[in-house]
């Protein structure tokens, strides 16, 4: 480095590179520009200027100088390094990758150039090449211990797991036998895990148990330790020492369900679907039953036999399980017992204990069998209870009649309104359940979960601007959407930009989705530290595992949900496209080429120009923030598309929704939603093999399903109305459909009519099969529009299976009905289907303001003229006015205006 440089500049440029390393950047540049005052043309030295502005954030002067020092000296690997590594900060890794490459081509052997050119290689999982460097690396550095784990890892990685073992065997090998030493026991101990691991992902049972048994004093992680030995030797088969090794575990952590899980598979009491015979049963009973002696104080092993016990042994153990947590006031008692709703008849014998207990302590004050008087706050947690468990069956009057009694009972615990609020949101009334968040809110105003559950309960209520006002009570002062955006909080992006697609606010809309998409895409980006960083503290298992979690990332229902908005967004996009657009190409059609082009160029300038302001005002509002080392301290850039504008205005929206598409099968490819995704965009595409692989996809998955039945018979009226092929292409294209045709059981042998009949005779009792059934019919032949709505006002809302003491329950849910009515209204334009099924459905969903039902907020006249005043879709202004004229939320964001609200 430096090295055509005399003696006093080449030490010049020593406290460049020194410098940089130590974050002092006014020094290094000072340092920088008194060289380049005598060689004005030095390449290196201008490339470390470059890379010293880099991390000032000058960027636009810092790529400059470094291609004008590239060029001037394209033989040195200082300069190639340095144009890598400024690639690497704008996380252009393929470049990066390049120029490493083209570095090494000069300096084959610098260790510098390698050891970054192995990080990017990782992180790009460009698994070949990181084994090739990393051996690189090892024959350079053998004495290194982090480049024999590299070495190892790589080969590892690249499911080379017997190479990865004996790399590490050779390195042992070159230690010494009283190896590690004190301070390096921890780092040597996960080595060593981190091999007995690697063995028994390659089948070497017996070596890697024999392995563990021989090392087990240079294992500091003892827990660990004693949780791979076990999972050896149950995969061994010998279950009598993986019984007491469990049990030893469970001595130390009897609440861990895994202990359990691995204890009764060595007792052979274990059932992955959770079927057990009745002796099997009989067997885990007495077997949970002495382990409750022994571990009176443990949660786990009362609530486990739940699972699996029945009749009156599984009533006897909930009755035991849950009188004393009713005792306590545990609000979380009904999550812990949700998963058992699941399980035939259970949910009615919890219903019929429950209401046993309610009777009891309303009548004596004890428990049955019992001569104690309990805490009277026990009545309120059973009536808490009983409120869930009719909101999770459906009967919600019989559930608001609870948590009524309840509140009145004790009016000052928060989670009764908060259990009020979701009962009413069930229900189907969202602006009554924001106002009882917001009141439970109101009543801890430091509790950080009971805003963000107000806040979630307000967007669901199309109340953005008073959620937003909500939110940044616990954020940092300023921008609130910015901090919430720098806060990575997702649930509050997902929730708002669903409620601004609900309004047509597309802009916004895929502001946030997208918005969540650029924190998955960080959170990829910040693995890339982690690479040198869990080779050097040896934390290698934890390091494998944080690699395969990366490589799914996209599978997380978060990225899904945003994935499957922004899809929607851009489909009604290109369905409706802004009417400004519009307006303004039908105006620039008129003009002649010549003005078209003056035009264009005029409207890229103006952009250019708006774009260059709003940089300088960024330069000048971080003009004084600058540290002591001349690095610019983080201000946060202007939004200059704060309303989404910008993202409506892509040339093709069906291309920009590809992509997410894309993501989507390959991430949630077992997901219904995402092949419909890409039936409905590849049908606007007029891509009709990739419709079909959609349509037959969705037959894979759930062939009964209304949705899938849409696709197949839009799909193959598209395709029957299509005129005859004429290139070659189209002709491949139909070869293949008349091949596969066929094959599907729907339609073998049957016009898409009688397909049709068929579907729905099958399904003849269901709401949701018949509206498709329905819609296709109509669809088919436009004709039978009478015919279409007679079978959707023919169903009959049957009532469900018994559902306990109190009432029944119908089968049809809230959203199937809503989406029953917007189908009458929106695609047969029959107003007074609409209005009859409207009517109709507001007798089952009493509490519905969308169908207005006669106990929902909606039904109520002065309610109504108050919402209306506050404009639920949260407009701040008319928010503004309607505080000044004193009728609407206080100050602490309590909704007044449902006061003389009745529930």
């Amino acid at each position: 480095m430096g090295s055509s440089l005399p003696p006093k500049e080449a030490n010049l440029f020593k406290l460049i590179v020194k410098s940089y390393e130590t974050k002092q950047y006014k020094k290094g540049l000072k340092a920088a520009d008194a060289i380049l005052k005598k060689f004005p043309d030095h390449g290196e030295t201008l490339s470390m200027k470059g890379l010293t502005l880099n991390c000032m954030d000058r960027k636009a002067e810092a790529y400059e100088l470094v291609r004008r020092g590239l060029k001037n000296d394209l033989k040195s690997h200082v300069c190639w390094h340095v144009y890598g590594l400024l690639y690497r900060s704008d996380r252009e890794y393929r470049e990066a990758i390049k120029c490493y490459r083209n570095a090494l081509r000069i300096d084959a052997d610098n260790i510098e150039i390698l050891r970054d050119l192995s990080l990017l290689q990782a992180q790009m999982r460009d698994l070949t090449g990181f084994v090739e460097t990393r051996q690189k690396l090892l024959t350079l550095k053998p004495n290194h211990r982090m480049n024999w784990i590299g070495f190892a890892v790589a080969h590892h990685l690249n499911s080379s797991g017997s190479k990865a073992i004996e790399i590490l065997e050779a390195y042992e090998g070159t230690l010494e036998d009283d190896y590690p030493p004190d301070n390096e026991r921890c780092e040597h101990g996960e080595m060593l895990l981190y091999k007995i691991s690697l063995l028994e992902e390659c089948g070497f049972l017996e070596r890697a148990l024999e392995e563990l048994h021989k090392k087990e004093s240079k294992i500091v992680d003892k827990l660990a330790l004693k949780e791979q030995e076990v999972s050896l030797l149950v995969k061994l088969g010998c279950l009598g020492e993986g019984e007491k090794i469990f049990r030893a575990l469970l001595s130390m952590n009897p609440d861990n369900y895994k202990y359990y899980e691995g204890l009764q598979k060595c007792l052979g009491l274990y059932s992955e679907h959770g079927l057990y015979s009745a002796d099997d049963i009989d067997k885990l009973d007495a077997f949970y039953k002495s382990l409750r002696q022994q571990y009176t104080w443990s949660s786990a092993v009362k609530r486990i036999p739940l699972d699996f016990l029945e009749g009156e042994n599984f009533r006897e153990a909930a009755d035991n399980y849950i009188r004393p947590l009713l005792i306590k006031g545990v609000p979380s008692l009904f999550s812990d017992l949700c998963p058992l709703y699941d399980h035939p008849g259970k949910a009615d014998i919890l219903e019929k204990l429950i209401l046993e207990l309610e009777h009891s302590i309303r009548k004596t004050g004890t428990y049955p069998g019992r001569s104690e008087k309990e805490p009277p706050s026990t009545l309120m947690w059973i009536l808490f209870l009983l409120a869930q468990h009719y909101d999770r069956r459906g009967q919600f009057d019989v559930a608001l009649n609870k948590i009524d009694e309840a509140i009145d009972h004790t009016p000052t615990v928060i989670d009764l309104y908060s259990v009020k609020g979701r009962i009413l949101k069930h229900a189907g009334d969202l602006v009554a359940a924001a106002a009882l968040a917001d009141e439970a809110r109101s009543m801890d105003l430091a509790d950080r979960f009971i805003n963000s559950e107000c806040v979630k309960r307000m967007l669901q209520a199309d109340q953005v601007g008073l959620a937003e006002k909500t939110a940044v009570l616990f954020t940092k002062d300023g921008d609130q959407h910015n901090n919430l955006h720098d806060m990575q909080c997702m649930w509050y992006e997902l929730a708002s930009g669903e409620s601004y697609y609900r309004q047509g606010d597309l802009g916004r809309a895929l502001k946030n989705f997208l918005a969540i998409e650029k924190h998955y895409a960080d959170m990829t980006e910040d693995q890339f530290d982690f690479h040198s960083y869990c080779l050097r503290k040896m934390t290698l298992r934890a390091y494998v595992e944080m690699l395969k979690f990366q490589d799914r990332l996209h599978s997380h229902k978060y990225f899904h949900k945003a994935a499957v908005g922004a899809i929607r967004c851009y489909m009604k996009l290109y369905d409706s496209p802004p009417k400004s657009m519009v307006e303004e190409d039908e105006e620039m059609a008129k003009l002649p080429p010549s003005l078209k082009k003056k035009m264009r160029q005029k409207q890229r300038k103006a952009e250019a120009r708006a774009k260059k302001e709003a940089e300088e005002k960024n330069e000048e509002s971080s003009a004084g923030n600058v540290s002591k080392f001349g690095k610019r301290q983080h201000v946060k850039p202007v939004d200059l598309d704060p309303n989404g504008e910008k993202l409506l205005q892509v040339e093709d929206p069906l291309l920009e929704a590809t992509k997410y598409l894309k993501l989507l099968q390959n991430n949630s490819s077992d997901f219904l939603e995402t092949h419909l995704l890409s039936f409905e965009v590849n049908m606007r595409r007029q891509k009709i093999l990739l419709a079909f692989q959609a349509v037959k996809q969705l037959l894979r998955l759930d062939a009964d399903n209304p949705d899938t039945h849409r696709c197949l018979i839009r799909f193959f009226h598209k395709v029957d109305n299509m005129s005859a092929p004429v290139t070659d292409a189209e002709k491949l294209i139909w070869r293949v459909l008349e091949a596969e045709r066929p094959d599907l059981s729907q339609l073998h042998g049957k016009s898409l009519i009688e397909a049709n009949n068929c579907f729905l005779e099958k399904h003849k009792d269901s709401l949701m099969h018949r509206a498709a059934a329905a819609e296709m019919l109509f669809v088919l032949d436009p004709q039978k529009k009478a015919e279409a709505i007679k079978l959707i006002e023919d169903s009959t809302n049957s009532v469900m299976q018994a559902n306990g003491a109190l009432g029944a329950v119908k089968e049809w849910k809230l959203k199937d009905c809503i989406s029953v009515h917007k189908f009458l209204g929106a695609v047969l334009v029959d107003p007074g289907a609409a209005s009859r099924w409207k009517t109709r459905c507001a007798e089952y969903f009493p509490f519905s303001t969308y169908f207005e039902g006669i106990r929902s907020s909606a039904f109520s006249k002065s309610a109504e003229d108050k919402i209306l005043n506050t404009r639920q879709n949260g407009d701040l202004n008319n928010h503004h006015e309607a505080t000044q004229r004193g009728d609407s939320y206080s100050v602490n964001g309590k909704l007044e205006a449902f006061n003389n609200l009745t529930i």
